[in-house]
């Protein structure tokens, strides 16, 4: 890696991915983070749809990732919408248990490789009940912090930050920053206008925390 540059690898899952040109609909927050960076900073985004930390791991994208990151990069990590698929065995992970030994792999590995690794809970789905936005993975969420805890690794909670961006916006500008607004019955994936939006709550993160990561944060 030059040493005039830093690198951000993201290992997460379709909110976070990149898009084909082809659709003009749907978007990931790793499609636009590099908006909110210095040119000093690269995006490298290997982040994929459908993937837990647990599949992640076992297909060999986090191998991957650990081949071609160095000294001074960064491993954003952003994993929880698919470990929480119960139905799923294949991807799902019990929040207290595997789920933060999947989590210390990825820190692990980072660490190894002299890379800094940065964990974000996942962002909030458009889920609302009695009238306030609902965290629909509080333990996972809850998990991810104790292992930022116990690891001393920097967190970005994407999760509050989203959930306090609907509350601030309502209901109906919400709606505008998911898919259902375009096919009426998603309503965790983001249209690239809420992916915009998402990255902007990560710029904030990185401005607000102790990373050393060039950035100009704007609306």
């Amino acid at each position: 890696m030059s040493n005039e540059s830093i690198r951000i690898f993201l290992a997460a899952d379709s909110t976070v991915q990149n898009y084909d040109v082809s659709e003009k609909n749907q978007g990931g927050w790793g499609e636009f983070l590099q908006t909110f960076l210095n040119k000093d900073v690269k995006v490298v985004n290997h982040a994929i749809g459908g993937r837990s930390s647990k599949t992640f791991i076992e297909e060999g994208r986090l191998l991957g990732i650990l081949k071609e990151i160095e000294a001074g990069d960064y491993l954003f990590i952003q994993m929880g919408h698919n470990d929480s698929t119960i139905s799923k065995p294949e991807r799902y992970t019990e929040p207290f248990k595997s789920y933060k030994q999947y989590l210390k792999m990825y820190v692990e590995g980072a660490r190894n490789n002299q890379a800094l690794p940065v964990l974000i809970t996942p962002p909030a789905r458009l889920h609302v009940e009695d009238g306030k936005f609902i965290n629909d993975f509080p333990d996972y969420c809850a998990a991810m912090k104790e292992v930022a805890a116990e690891e001393r690794v920097t967190l970005i909670d994407l999760m509050e930050r989203s959930l306090s961006l609907l509350d601030t916006i309502g209901y109906q500008e919400s709606l505008t920053l998911f898919m259902a607004s375009v096919n009426e019955t998603d309503y965790t994936h983001f249209t690239k206008k809420g992916a915009y939006h998402m990255a902007r709550l990560v710029a904030e993160g990185i401005k607000e925390s102790n990373l050393h990561i060039p950035g100009k944060v704007k609306s």
